[in-house]
């Protein structure tokens, strides 16, 4: 099957007051945490290899994991020295994964109803190097896709930022969702040398040569828990649905 990088290393402070006192990965949404509602779910897809970076308040994200005794493996990146950043985070925890398997990357703080089989299905059938979950949403940033759902570049609409690297005549704008599936090999694919840096300029680099999809899931629940306004929204949202 395929394993998994949850993202738990933030310093959660768009939460705030809530992380003054633990991690993001520990906020709860209906009295049970984002790290756990994650967990079961990649559980529940038969995922039982799971990779957790750790930064802000790291020995509560390991004495949680010590107690929970989840049905899986779970290794984790440590990153308590420096936050790293996707790319530099990625990086850091190559030796912590199957080199056979592809890895599903997760944002700790995003709770979805989003089918992992299905995202999974169409990484493997349009060979891509990496599968980004993508939604039809407002927001500031957008990733850019051709027709036939290829990344193609990158866009802030605050800043009027764009960055085009496979021209089209026709451009769609995405919501990026914070999850999706990589081929273990896109790690030593990486040129940028530095600790810490994000992975979606790897990406728009990466997809001058290999195939970056889009999966499309507009009409799937999908919250980001990454303001404390969102938690009443995810538990009305996420859990009642």
């Amino acid at each position: 099957m395929f394993q998994a990088f949850i993202l738990s290393a933030g310093l959660g402070t768009r939460l705030k007051p809530l992380t003054n006192s633990k991690p993001k990965a520990l906020v709860e949404v209906a009295n049970i945490s984002l790290l756990e509602h994650n967990i079961n779910k990649l559980i529940s897809y038969s995922c039982n290899h799971i990779v957790i970076n750790v930064h802000h308040f790291s020995e509560q994200i390991l004495d949680h994991i010590s107690k929970k005794h989840y049905a899986c493996d779970i290794y984790i990146s440590d990153e308590t020295e420096l936050l790293l950043d996707t790319g530099g985070a990625l990086k850091n925890a190559r030796n912590l994964f199957d080199s056979s398997k592809d890895i599903l990357i997760h944002n700790v703080d995003i709770l979805s109803k989003i089918d992992f089989n299905s995202l999974y299905l169409s990484h493997k059938e349009k060979f891509s190097l990496a599968t980004l979950a993508v939604s039809e949403r407002e927001t500031s940033r957008y990733l850019l896709f051709n027709d036939n759902e290829m990344l193609c570049g990158w866009e802030n609409r605050n800043t009027g930022e764009r960055i085009i690297v496979n021209e089209d005549i026709k451009l769609k704008p995405y919501g990026f969702s914070g999850i999706q599936f990589i081929k273990p090999a896109l790690i030593d694919l990486i040129e940028n040398t530095d600790s810490v840096f994000s992975i979606i300029p790897e990406y728009l680099k990466l997809s001058k040569s290999y195939p970056i999809n889009s999966y499309i899931h507009s009409k799937d629940i999908w919250v980001d828990v990454g303001r404390i306004e969102k938690i009443k929204e995810a538990e009305k949202l996420y859990l009642n649905s």
